[in-house]
């Protein structure tokens, strides 16, 4: 027998054994699919949730509309979480138990969830002043939890086939448009404009009215609404339970075993490792182009790769949504509403595409990049322009801000999950660090947004029902 012939006989093994290990979707199970999903809905599902509470939540606290800054501070605080796992990871590889690090924090995302539905509006004097020490304590823990997710969470995916990251970034995805439908049912900033008498002369018996925005009272309270959070975090729990330990999901396995990050190749892959080596000794070996991970990528295109994982993060978590009211208000109550919901759906909707499109093409990212950067440049510039933007009398405006939007989100996402996709394939140490440079991108939008809306507030809100531009 020749080389030749021996190389094609290792080469059809090789691609048997790799078809034998991977599955085809159709043949995974959907239990793990709604487990993973429902894992990674509770990653953020607890800040998001307040966030869209807010309107309901400001009128009744002494903080008013401050809350929200006092929120991204607190938020970024509660970065020290996934800074000790990730340098637990980095220099005490394998010392850290995942799986206990996971169990403690959805945990404790249940608890500071369920005490927010009784606290959130008590308050405590502080120097003569009245402050939510409550809701800004409990906000804190649910920072932490949260943050923390995305150095545990992603991980903990690497112990599932790769097919299943996808879905756990479509639960991911779905831990933003779950409460915003929520909220949309319980009726959260809800205007109606309504006629009032801006000023009467008398002597000419003549008024001029005005449009003024009324808020309607919510269909349930915010109490209910925590607590519904608290419950999605128990769902959280038991679908982390089960991909732990049930039997279907133990047969969705890859080959090794994870302990505490750490992958343990079975003896049988080894063996079958020496048997292919037997069979061609004349096989090349594979050159390594760095010492990140497989070595697939080079040091050039790892870093490429984490830039634009910390730009978008940046771009998607902090910087655009900071601006969000500022760029659709001037367009109507409407176009603010439709924007904030088609962009919550957006995110999951590229984690679908993804599923069926997993294209990993460097080239293709940093288009998709540019793409969504412009229509954030592009959003941004309205923002800036408000409270009297482009097309701010006209329909098609509103329009535009909404498709900005939905379309500035859907190619974004798609990024952030191919590069998950990417980083997996080179190990559950890459996905750490991917989880460590999503919190970074999203420290660096907040603090460059922080003082240039909240400090020296840069921006101007349109009024929904009244914007008088000349």
């Amino acid at each position: 027998m020749t080389a030749d012939t021996t190389s094609s006989a290792a080469d059809n093994s090789l691609q048997l054994y790799s078809r034998e290990q991977e599955k085809p979707t159709s043949n995974m199970s959907l239990l793990t699919h709604l487990l993973a999903c429902l894992f990674g809905m509770g990653s953020w599902i607890s800040i998001n949730g307040l966030w869209v509470e807010l309107p309901l939540i400001v009128p009744q606290i002494p903080e008013g509309w401050y809350l929200p800054s006092y929120l991204s501070v607190l938020i970024q605080m509660a970065n020290i979480g996934p800074l000790f796992v990730t340098l637990m990871h980095r220099f005490r590889p394998g010392a850290l138990n995942e799986t206990a690090v996971i169990y403690v924090i959805v945990v404790l995302g249940t608890v500071a969830s369920f005490l927010l539905g009784f606290f959130w509006k008590e308050t405590v004097v502080i120097a003569g002043v009245p402050r939510s020490v409550a809701l800004l304590l409990l906000t804190f823990f649910l920072s932490a939890v949260d943050c923390t997710s995305s150095v545990t969470f992603l991980p903990f995916m690497m112990r599932l086939k790769p097919h299943y990251l996808t879905t756990y970034y479509i639960g991911e995805g779905m831990s933003g448009l779950l409460p915003a439908v929520v909220a949309l049912i319980q009726g959260v900033g809800v205007v109606h404009c309504i006629n009032s008498t801006q000023s009467l002369n008398a002597s000419n018996i003549s008024a001029t009215f005005d449009l003024q925005a009324q808020y309607q009272p919510a269909n349930f309270s915010a109490e209910v609404f925590f607590f519904f959070l608290s419950a999605m975090m128990v769902v959280c729990l038991a679908a982390f339970l089960l991909l732990n330990y049930h039997p279907s999901v133990a047969r969705e396995h890859p080959s090794g075993r994870y302990t505490n990050g750490v992958k343990e190749k079975p003896r049988k892959n080894r063996k079958w490792a020496e048997q292919t080596l037997m069979m061609d000794p004349y096989r090349p070996a594979i050159k390594k182009r760095s010492s990140f991970g497989s070595g697939s990528y080079s040091w050039v295109q790892v870093i490429y790769i984490f830039v634009i994982l910390a730009w978008v993060n940046a771009l998607t978590n902090v910087v655009l949504p900071s601006v969000q009211s500022y760029s659709c208000l001037p367009y109507g109550n409407n176009a603010y509403h439709f924007s904030a919901t088609m962009a919550a759906v957006s995110n999951p909707l590229a984690c679908f595409i993804a599923m069926f499109l997993p294209i990993r093409s460097l080239l293709l990212m940093g288009a998709l990049t540019l793409i969504g950067s412009g229509l954030g440049a592009y959003i941004m510039a309205i923002a800036v322009l408000s409270p009297c933007p482009l097309l701010v009398h006209e329909t098609s405006g509103g329009v535009i801000i909404v498709l900005a939007w939905v379309l500035f989100v859907l190619t974004l996402s798609y990024v952030k999950v191919i590069i998950g996709v990417i980083l997996r394939d080179e190990g559950h140490s890459a996905l750490v660090w991917c989880g460590a440079v999503v919190q970074l991108g999203s420290l660096l939008g907040a603090v460059t947004m922080f003082p240039v809306v909240s400090v020296y507030s840069f921006f101007s809100s349109g009024d929904p029902c009244n914007t008088k531009c000349p």
